[in-house]
């Protein structure tokens, strides 16, 4: 039997696995010095982080289609290394434009080609996990490196959080650019099984695979996905409870960053720490429900947990507003993420169930275009009625909407199962 140990032992895999850990530790770092210093040039404001996260979230739109077409011709190994290197060098320039700059506006073009390069490192990462592990360990591998990644972003939050609000958002971004360096060094010592040719051949063979991609296959395939979506109960259940999803998310990303500023008094220590109970609390709800959900309807599990997670928003945005105390706060992000944790897991297996394999990959890009749009839509949307009436009253709102959203849908749910008992 393989266990954690064994694929440890592989040099080649842990090279990769401690460059995934700091590398990861250095996207959390980037992220809170980024909130410290929207918070620097402009206190409080939703806008200006809605703003950000803009720049943070458009790359999937604009490079993700793109950058699988150069990973999968691509040598992986130097597209990782390259990738880390280029993000240091725009981390460690951050602070310089700071100086030199009033305005935001190159800020936000260097944090566009960070995010962008990442576009590229995420599918490399998962892409060469084959290339350095035999095939038996491959299931160890990936379970590894997957739980790594979420229990270092979690308590990556919390020490980015606090290490920021001791040294500085300026600081902060030269600790993350050596990170991305280390990274950077740790991955080149791997070695891969296969390399491709060298890279500027690589380069003439892609130009044009690059060009029928986004001129045919990136949104033929979106548009058959969605007409996919729109023919099927089922997925139009998926689709809606993403899109609600995540604009309740998207909603709620830069109003909960500047509420709980405001609330407890610091830039990103106490976000940081929140975040990690958030974190902790998913991975014990997707693994409780891993473990002993499997056999639940998955339609009823998905409205149940929005109707938890509306619950415990409610909740933590009142005893955060009217306590200030971090504790209990604490205890009702824990319940929010364990509440949260199941619905995702869910919805992907549920399309993974439904859709035929030829097709997946169409509705994925579907899934993610149209999730991300009310993503952004809805952050700049609840971002401006923040700025007028308030922080909390996006948290209740949407905490409110989503018990009732999700009460109506369990209610219809038991009554058409009702009627199709009586029907047969």
């Amino acid at each position: 039997m393989i266990r954690f140990r064994d694929v440890l032992k592989n040099r080649s895999f842990l090279l990769l696995w401690t460059g995934q850990i700091i590398s990861n530790f250095g996207d959390r770092l980037n992220q809170m010095a980024l909130i410290a210093l929207v918070y620097k040039k402009a206190p409080g404001s939703t806008i200006e982080l809605a703003k950000l996260i803009f720049f943070i979230v458009i790359p999937v739109f604009v490079i993700g289609p793109i950058a699988g077409v150069y990973v999968d011709r691509w040598d992986r190994k130097r597209v990782m290394v390259i990738s880390d290197v280029l993000r240091g060098i725009l981390v460690l320039s951050i602070p310089f434009f700071v100086l030199i700059f009033k305005n935001f506006i190159p800020i936000y073009i260097l944090v566009f080609l960070a995010f962008s390069i990442t576009r590229f490192f995420l599918p490399s990462k998962m892409a060469i996990i084959p290339d350095i592990v035999p095939r038996e360990m491959l299931l160890m591998a990936n379970t590894l490196s997957d739980t790594t990644r979420m229990i270092a972003t979690f308590i990556g939050f919390a020490l980015a959080g606090l290490i920021v609000e001791r040294i500085g958002a300026i600081k902060g971004f030269y600790i993350d650019a050596v990170t991305y360096f280390i990274s950077a060094l740790f991955i080149a010592n791997m070695v891969v099984k296969r390399m491709l040719s060298n890279f500027r051949e690589d380069i003439l063979k892609t130009r044009e695979a690059i060009k029928t991609a986004i001129r045919k296959s990136v949104w033929a395939d979106i548009k058959e996905g969605l007409m996919f979506i729109i023919e099927h109960r089922e997925m139009r259940f998926v689709i809606r409870t993403y899109f609600f999803l995540m604009a309740g998310i998207g909603a709620v990303s830069c109003s909960m960053i500047v509420f709980v500023q405001e609330a407890f008094g610091s830039v990103t220590r106490d976000f940081g720490i929140l975040f990690m109970f958030l974190g902790l609390g998913a991975l014990f709800g997707v693994m409780l429900y891993g473990r002993f959900g499997q056999r639940l309807e998955k339609e009823i599990v998905i409205l149940s947990c929005l109707l938890s997670c509306g619950v415990f928003l409610t909740l933590f945005a009142v005893i955060a507003r009217f306590t200030q105390s971090a504790w209990p706060s604490g205890a009702f992000m824990f319940m929010l993420g364990f509440s949260a944790g199941p619905i995702e897991a869910s919805l992907r297996t549920m399309v993974h169930e439904f859709i035929p394999q030829e097709a997946r990959g169409r509705i994925f890009s579907s899934l993610e275009a149209v999730i991300h749009l009310a993503f952004l839509v809805f952050m700049f949307a609840a971002a401006l009625f923040a700025e007028r009436f308030g922080r909390i009253w996006i948290l209740l709102f949407f905490g409110m909407f989503f018990v009732a959203w999700s009460a109506k849908g369990i209610f219809d749910a038991r009554a058409a199962k009702t009627r199709a008992g009586y029907t047969q």
